[in-house]
């Protein structure tokens, strides 16, 4: 009985290279993400802050 293998000769591990393809983008948008209601909903600015409290409030996030 033989097998076959779907690997070609010379490639390299391509679920690790896939993983690190991936990691940059999913940590800048974490990032970016934390950085937005960080910054937004504790801006000192009043018309900043009450527009992210009402999206919150919108989308059925509760904040109080």
């Amino acid at each position: 009985m033989t097998t076959l293998s779907t690997r070609q000769p010379g490639a390299t591990n391509s679920a690790v290279e896939l993983t690190a393809a991936r990691a940059l983008p999913l940590v800048m948008a974490a990032l970016l993400g934390i950085f937005i209601i960080g910054g937004v909903g504790f801006s000192h600015i009043e018309a900043v802050h009450n527009a992210a409290h009402d999206y919150r409030h919108s989308m059925g996030f509760p904040c109080h």
